[in-house]
């Protein structure tokens, strides 16, 4: 978990010159002016203890369910905590400071098998676990507390009450990730994190479709090791030292990992879907990318460093609470961008891509008020980010807006071999207008055109022609730029070339999917971004254009179709509105 204490003690190493020190936060101060700022709004001030961990069933119910580290999940829903806790398992678990209940993941297909997965540290040894639960099937708001099963469960060396890592969640390929912590003690003593008979101090991933025999898992057959016979089969990469808290992008798939340092540095590391599996985050050779103790490591080359880290005091923090890339519908001028926090400072970090392969960094200042002693972040069905402090608060992250400007349509049609952008404001205010970018990774984006604003108090339409060449996706984005410099973004739209296989319009609000098919798919499904397929229809090999009527039960989300064949399979994202 975070190092709730004081952790200001410890050797010092001087690894930095204080000039590079002061150069890095000169910079992300200077980039934070032209950033949106953070703000946490209230949504649940009493009525809870320590909660460490917030999630969502993916069901459609929309409820929340909050981890408390004492042993009980609550849960959030229309308006108010239900009385009665989801799960209450204080007997079996240890809790205070690092230890206790501490992470919580639905199945993919909870709504039909309804069973849930949680990470505790066990009463008596402190052994990190792994248990699978079920829900009552007469009370959807009640677990049955006799039917945990364990599934893993790690002793601790030594006896040592930190490091025990913490955040259950399934990947859209339908399996299991967690990472594990070290095992604690000062500098991983048992040197747990690059041991690959061990499995503490990694990432792992299991198939938990095993539901009748002990251990309850099964080992997926792309696992990085499979082959290796001295490597365990569950792990997916090495070398960490407490990854309190990290997520997936759920629409790039991206593993964001937060790993809390040890004396001088807290880290940030990002993986793509095509790189994650099989990467050693360096610890314990490594804390962030200075070297800590390389007597039997390997060279520099073979360990991925952070994308991010900073020091150890006041103007950087001294634990991180790694959060998520937010896609929620609420604000787009954060969409993209990397939330984070430190435990203890109560600092703010944002970070996106730059265009050029790598990282910008804004750093909030000064911190915000209820950013101290966050222990988690979450996210509900539609994106929606929370965040959850020890204090016993929930909040919904938020950010204020920093341009006159509110956009309430943004899309893209094809006329003839053009594109046609059209978008729509509801109030405009000394504006100075709108930059329009383009991708064709949906991560590099390159400036096309502007067009100047109307200032209109209502707001107006707009549109803009693209002539592009290829087939490739297209992606989108409007830099709305205000007249002092300042600017946000809005949200991303993509759509494919006519003439090839394509699936419209991206962001659904008539509740009809289009579809035109140039080669033939035996069926078509779509899947909710916790793996549960909500919708399937038979193709048989046609082809054309083709219209769905989707049903009125799925609810305003983010969702993946996916055109399914022997040979091959075509997916594109959806949001329905």
């Amino acid at each position: 978990m975070v190092n709730i204490y004081a952790r200001y003690h410890g050797t010092v190493r001087f690894l930095v010159t204080t000039f590079l020190l002061i150069l890095l936060f000169s910079l992300l101060i200077g980039f934070a002016s032209a950033q949106p700022r953070l703000t946490f709004n209230p949504l649940i001030t009493s009525g809870l203890s320590s909660p460490v961990d917030i999630v969502n069933a993916g069901d459609g119910s929309n409820r929340l369910f909050i981890v408390q580290r004492g042993g009980a999940i609550r849960i959030y829903k229309n308006g108010g905590l239900v009385a009665a806790p989801f799960l209450n398992i204080p007997d079996t678990i240890v809790s205070g400071g690092e230890q206790g209940l501490l992470s919580l993941a639905f199945h993919p297909d909870y709504e039909n098998n309804r069973y849930f997965y949680v990470w505790y540290t066990r009463s008596g040894t402190g052994a990190v676990t792994l248990a699978r639960y079920r829900t009552s099937l007469s009370n959807p708001d009640s677990a049955m507390p006799n039917s945990g099963v364990e599934m893993i469960s790690l002793p601790k060396p030594g006896g040592a009450s930190n490091h025990n890592g913490a955040k259950l969640i399934f990947g859209t390929d339908g399996y299991l990730y967690f990472g594990t912590g070290d095992g604690g003690g000062s500098g991983d003593p048992s040197e747990n994190a690059q041991d690959s008979t061990d499995l503490m101090g990694k990432m792992l991933r299991i198939d938990v479709s095993n539901f009748d025999n002990p251990p309850y898992y099964f080992i997926p057959p792309s696992n990085p090791y499979t082959s290796n016979p001295n490597i365990r089969d569950e792990i997916w990469a090495f070398g960490l030292r407490n990854p309190w808290r990290w997520s997936f992008d759920r629409l790039t798939g991206d593993m964001w990992i937060a790993d809390v340092g040890q004396n001088l540095w807290e880290e940030v590391n990002v993986r793509t879907p095509a790189q994650s599996a099989g990467t050693n985050y360096g610890w314990d050779c490594y804390e962030g990318s200075a070297s800590f103790e390389l007597a039997t490591c390997q060279a520099a080359s073979f360990y991925t460093p952070p994308i991010f880290a900073y020091p150890h005091n006041m103007t950087g923090g001294f634990s991180v609470t790694g959060g998520y890339v937010y896609r929620g519908p609420g604000f787009p001028l954060l969409t993209g961008y990397y939330i984070m926090a430190d435990h203890i400072s109560g600092r703010l970090w944002l970070i996106n891509p730059n265009g050029s392969g790598g990282w910008n960094v804004y750093v909030q200042q000064p911190p915000t008020p209820g950013a101290a002693n966050l222990s988690g972040f979450g996210e509900a069905e539609d994106g929606t980010l929370y965040a959850v402090s020890l204090n016993g608060a929930v909040y919904t992250v938020e950010a204020n807006s920093l341009v006159p400007v509110r956009l309430m349509e943004w899309k893209a049609n094809w006329v003839d071999d053009d594109v046609r952008l059209s978008w729509q404001t509801t109030r405009e205010e000394n504006f100075e207008g709108f930059e329009i970018e383009f991708s064709r990774d949906g991560l590099n984006f390159i400036k096309q055109g502007s067009v100047f604003a109307k200032n209109l108090p209502n707001g107006s339409t707009y549109s803009f022609d693209h002539k592009v060449p290829g087939s490739e996706n297209l992606f989108y984005r409007l830099k709305m730029v205000d007249r002092d410099g300042r600017f946000e973004y809005s949200w991303i739209i993509s759509l494919k070339k006519v003439g090839i296989t394509q699936i419209y319009p991206t962001i659904i609000s008539n509740g009809v999917l289009n579809i035109s098919i140039n080669e033939p798919y035996d069926a078509l499904q779509i899947i909710n971004l916790n793996g549960q397929r909500v919708l399937q229809r038979t193709l048989n090999g046609q082809t054309g254009n083709i219209s769905i009527s989707l049903p009125a039960t799925l609810k305003p989300a983010t969702y993946l179709v996916q055109l399914l064949s022997k040979e091959k399979r075509f997916q594109q994202k959806i949001i329905i509105r």
